[in-house]
């Protein structure tokens, strides 16, 4: 049987109890409706509400209420002072504007770049003499985001191209430009990197369909077969005459550090830097975005699978990539502090434990959740990573976690 609500007025508002706001999110300025009181200044903004009384729960609250005081005389008739809440509502509206327009826009931009990116392989197949002018084109409008700004902001993109096979070189395109930013690399290294990227996988055009689509697990003349495409691609990028930094991405993102890789075992010292970064950020990607997603792990728990067979990634370049992709990279699902449940959407590499979150909250309709950007939330802050099991079937299907996962960045600065 559910307990009766408890309620106190405003004048007995302390630290340390625990309150809940029968209000819309839209009717405060607090970034949850239910919370644990923790300064005089939010005691100071819940009686600027005027309500007449508020709801506590004396089970989550760390001391009992303050003792009614002696009513008073009525004062004289005065004007009612401002109202605060509305300042604050109004403000805390125009921020949440703001940046839904920006994610919408980082969206639209995503998937006219996964449009170019599927256009190349049609290129390949039609006119195959245009390939590298216009892969060249679109790494080089990549090249000078990344490069360009000091903001860049890491997003992941609500299943736009889901549903098209071309994501995949998109994606470790952008991760291996981030890693080649973190590392240092300079242009014209970050273009051949992003060349070698977007192609690594051109190979597998001449690879049977019926054994590229089939999931695991694959018999051993279908796993050779397989196999077979980072050869298939050094031998169509021959004949296309690619610079060899880029051929070598091409045959080598297979190959592992600790010599156990395709297609010639090479160790470290044989593989080039570039095609070190590409076998990270490629391994990264299939973990996210296996055949069947429902295999598929969250970028969390990638990451950390990764530092387990750390032995097979180049050492500084895995640990700069684990720093590009923060600690709870975009499409992670999160608890807070105070237990609310949520998503990562966006993270910045300078402030990995500050990213930018869609929350959970019963009583916000799904389609207009509520976005918190925790850099300028600095009394919250993210406990755990969960996996999708962790959650409430309700909390699950509000927060929508993408089966299939892309990423794109923004350049534009924080704030």
């Amino acid at each position: 049987m559910p307990e009766t609500p408890v309620y106190i007025t405003p004048d007995q508002l302390c630290v340390g109890l625990y309150v809940q706001l029968e209000l819309g999110w839209w009717e405060h300025s607090f970034a949850f409706s239910k919370f644990k009181i923790k300064d005089e200044g939010q005691i100071k903004a819940l009686r600027d509400l005027g309500l007449k009384r508020l709801r506590y729960d004396p089970a989550r609250s760390d001391c009992a209420p303050l003792e009614l005081p002696e009513p008073e005389a009525p004062p004289a008739v005065e004007a009612p002072p401002p109202s605060a809440e509305e300042i604050a509502r109004e403000k805390r509206v125009r921020k949440l504007s703001v940046l839904r327009k920006r994610l919408a826009e980082v969206d639209r931009k995503f998937v006219q770049t996964s449009q170019r990116a599927k256009g190349l392989i049609q290129t390949l197949r039609r006119q195959p003499e245009d390939l590298t002018k216009e892969a060249g084109a679109l790494v080089a409008d990549m090249v000078e985001v990344l490069l360009g700004e000091d903001g860049v902001v890491l997003h992941s993109i609500n299943g736009k191209a889901s549903d098209d096979a071309y994501y995949h070189p998109l994606n470790v395109t952008v991760l291996s430009l981030l890693l080649g930013r973190q590392l240092g690399f300079d242009s014209e290294v970050c273009h051949s990197l992003g060349m070698g990227a977007v192609l690594h996988d051109i190979g597998k055009l001449d690879i049977p369909s019926k054994v590229l689509l089939k999931p695991p697990p694959l018999t051993r003349s279908e796993q050779q077969l397989l196999q077979m495409h980072t050869d298939y691609g050094l031998r169509v990028g021959q004949g296309l005459m690619f610079d060899d930094d880029i051929l070598r991405i091409i045959h080598e993102h297979h190959e592992y550090c600790d010599g156990s890789g395709y297609p010639r075992q090479l160790s470290e010292a044989s593989i080039s830097r570039l095609s070190r970064v590409v076998c990270i950020t490629n391994y990264f990607d299939n973990l996210c975005n296996p055949l069947n997603p429902r295999d598929g792990l969250s970028p969390h728990e990638a990451l950390a699978k990764m530092f387990t067979v750390r032995a097979r990634f180049d050492d500084v370049a895995l640990k700069a990539f684990i720093r590009v992709m923060g600690v709870y990279p975009p499409g992670s699902l999160v608890q807070l502090d105070n237990d609310a449940y949520a998503l990562v959407l966006a993270m910045h590499p300078s402030l990995p434990l500050k990213p930018t979150l869609i929350l959970y909250d019963a009583t916000v309709p799904k389609n207009e959740a509520l976005i918190v950007d925790l850099e300028q939330e600095p009394q919250l802050a993210i406990a755990r990573a969960l996996r999708p099991a962790q959650l409430p079937a309700e909390v699950l299907e509000y927060l929508n976690p993408r089966l299939q996962l892309s990423y794109h960045v923004d350049a534009r600065q924080r704030g």
